[in-house]
Parts: structure tokens; sequence; C-alpha cells
């Protein structure tokens, strides 16, 4: 059995981490409501990209000039795995969650005899992912030095993703990241931006409205779609970003608890055990006057 030096040492330790879980989690609730909002205003605009693009694309549909982004290669062999994750740790399932998405998406395409290529965005991916597909890794993007989040973050990822389509390195691109729903729910989600999804009119839907466009569908859309990819990817970031902070004060949350409980039941045993040992001293104590 412990001393009761060693029992007073570990409760203190253990009063000490609660002190830095709890410090944590104020720091990312502070941090949550400002990643909350910015990723919440990111939806509207990059779903209303979305919804142009597809309407031009409509327009375009079957022409010959259509840029590759949107029709693709005509080949559907090499797959990128863009996947986005924390720089940190302390923050629960969060990171996990993304990576296990893209490891069993790599593996059902491997198995159906595809070629897959990563491109990780984010230290804690990245340690993960090389664990088993080290040699599939491609380029990682580590963000650990940026205080803020910019659209220029998004642009250089971008910039890489498109210079590696443009190589024909791959064929098929999809983003993984995790998007925020609120503190203790987070959704891993997979998006594939390369070729672009366009949703297919509602059958139910009324006769759409025709436009006419200047320049033509084609030029237009070769112009917004590197933009919107770009714009894609920053939503990811942002979302991935108050899915971190949700995460982590949710997780630090659930330490200082523990701690919490840890503490109590540490302090029960030491005063039993102190309590035990003041009345083996007295018996002691009792016996040795008796002998006299």
């Amino acid at each position: 059995m412990a001393s009761l030096k060693d029992m007073r040492v570990r409760i203190a330790s253990t009063k000490a981490t609660q002190k830095i879980t709890k410090a944590m989690q104020m720091v990312a609730a502070s941090k949550l409501r400002r990643a909350q909002s910015a990723a919440e205003a990111a939806r509207p605009y990059a779903e209303k990209m979305d919804a142009v693009i597809s309407n031009i694309a409509a327009a375009a549909a079957g022409s010959p000039g259509a840029p590759a982004l949107l029709g693709g290669t005509g080949r559907d062999q090499v797959h990128l795995l863009l996947v986005c994750t924390g720089e940190r740790g302390l923050c629960g399932a969060f990171n996990s969650a993304i990576v296990r998405l893209a490891r069993e998406r790599a593996l059902s395409l491997m198995n159906q005899g595809k070629d897959v290529k990563i491109f990780c965005v984010g230290r804690k991916g990245y340690d993960q992912l090389r664990r088993t597909f080290d040699k599939q890794i491609i380029d990682h993007v580590d963000l650990r030095g940026v205080r803020q989040l910019g659209f220029v973050n998004a642009e250089d990822v971008a910039r890489k993703v498109l210079a590696l389509f443009e190589a024909g390195e791959f064929d098929v691109c999809t983003l993984f990241y995790s998007r925020f729903k609120s503190v203790i729910a987070q959704i891993p989600t997979a998006q594939q931006v390369i070729p672009l999804v366009v949703d297919e009119p509602a059958a139910n839907a009324g006769p759409s409205t025709s436009y006419e466009y200047e320049p033509e569908e084609d030029e237009i859309l070769t112009r917004l779609l590197p933009r919107n990819l770009a714009v894609q990817i920053f939503r990811a970031l942002l979302e991935n970003n108050a899915s971190f902070y949700g995460a982590q004060m949710s997780a630090m949350d659930n330490a200082t608890r523990n701690a919490g409980e840890m503490i109590r039941k540490q302090t029960l045993v030491y005063n039993r055990t102190r309590q035990a040992q003041i009345t083996k001293e007295l018996i002691e104590i009792i016996s040795g006057a008796e002998a006299v």
C-alpha cells in the first residue's frame, strides 16, 4: 500500500492536472465562438457558389469545351484524397474520426483496383495516415504556424491540387473534413471536388429560368471552378477549426470531471489510510502503557 506521502503527492498532481484541463476548456470555449461564427459565415457563400456553378454547368452540359474540372478526365483510376485534420490533439475523437473515414475510403478504392494518393492538411492526420499509407502520401501541408486561418491558406492548397490535376497525377479528388454541428457533434464528411458533382434539378421542379451568359459558359466556368475549389477547401478548414474547438471543449470538460472524481476517491482512500494509521499508533501506545 502507498504511503501517506505518496498519496498526498498523487492528489496534488491530480489537482494540478484538473486546473490545466479546466483552463484548456475555458480557452477552447472562448475560441469556439469566433471559429463557429467564421464557419457559419462561410457556408452561404460556398453553397451559393455551388448553386451558381450548377446553373452554368447545366447550360454548358455536353459542350466539348467544358473544363476538365467539371467534366473530369474521362477516367476513374487514380483518386486523390485531400484529408484535412487538426494540428493538435487533446480533442477526443475529432482527428481520428476524419482519418477513419479517409482510411475506409482508401481501402475500399484499393480493393477495387484503384490507385490512391493522399494529400494531408494538418499534422495529426499526417501522423496517423503515414503508419498505413506512407507510400500513398504525396504531400503534406502544416498549418501550425498559422495564428488565424485565411483564404490565402486555402488558395495555397488549391494551387497545389490544381497543379497535380493539370499534370495528370489523378482523376478524382475527394475532400475530407469534419462539419461542425454542435459542441458535442462534429460530422466527418467526404466531398468530391474534382470533377465537380453538379446537383441534378428535381423531377417535380417547375420550368427553369433560361439565362444568356457573357462571356460564354465555358469561359466563365474556367474562371470560377479553380476559385470554387479554393472556396470549398477554405470552408472545410473553417469547419474543421470550429469542430476542433468544440471537440476540445467537450473533451477537456470530461477530463475535468474525471479528475474531480479521481480526487474524491483518492482523498477518501487517503483519509481512511490516515485514520487506520492513527488508530494503529493509539493501540500501540495503549498496549505499551498496559505492559508497563
